[in-house]
């Protein structure tokens, strides 16, 4: 009888610890994840369809600081390759800076790729944005080369990126608000 005390006493004991063990990595992971430092998970492949992880690139804002896309990890993104002479570009991005207003304190941003290197004139970007009035963050792809990475062929081309830097969905061409709040929900 006093063995099977022992025993019961020590099952429970397990018990408590496992218990306590599990909430304490969970608390952990969700501070991770509020504070924007959630790990990659190196088992799912990096690559350009939904379920993959996007590819990391570093780009340069308009006043050279450097910009990864790792900078925005714990965040949702939407990451949106433009030109200023696109027509479709020019409709979407008035709709992007909305979203970006409405959802920037929801962990969510806007990183919009100018795609320099087929610009007419290197200032076009930064008069085109002055006048939309964007706020969100902007880089500029001089070499074009994240634009071949992430084998941009139509424009605009806007990629959605959980929390944990994975693709929940892709659209070539312009999108509206509420696509955006689709896109929005669903990669969570």
């Amino acid at each position: 009888m006093k063995k099977n005390g022992i025993a019961i006493l020590i099952l429970l004991g397990l018990i408590a610890w496992g218990i306590y063990d599990y909430s304490s990595k969970r608390d952990e992971t969700q501070t991770q994840m509020s504070n924007g430092n959630m790990e990659v998970d190196e088992t799912i492949p990096e690559g350009l369809k939904v379920g993959n992880r996007a590819p990391a690139f570093s780009l340069q804002t308009k006043d050279g600081e450097s910009i990864q896309l790792s900078d925005y990890r714990g965040k949702t993104v939407l990451l949106n390759f433009w030109a200023s002479w696109c027509p479709p570009c020019k409709i979407e991005m008035p709709y992007m800076q909305d979203f970006y207003e409405e959802y920037q304190d929801k962990d969510t941003v806007v990183l919009a790729v100018n795609m320099t290197h087929l610009e007419k004139n290197a200032e076009d970007p930064g008069a085109f944005l002055e006048e939309v009035g964007a706020t969100f963050p902007m880089v500029y792809d001089l070499q074009g080369e994240v634009t071949d990475k992430y084998k941009i062929v139509a424009y605009p081309t806007t990629y959605v990126l959980n929390k944990q830097g994975i693709i929940t969905d892709r659209f070539q061409g312009a999108i509206d608000h509420s696509i955006m709040v689709k896109a929005y929900e669903k990669s969570k």
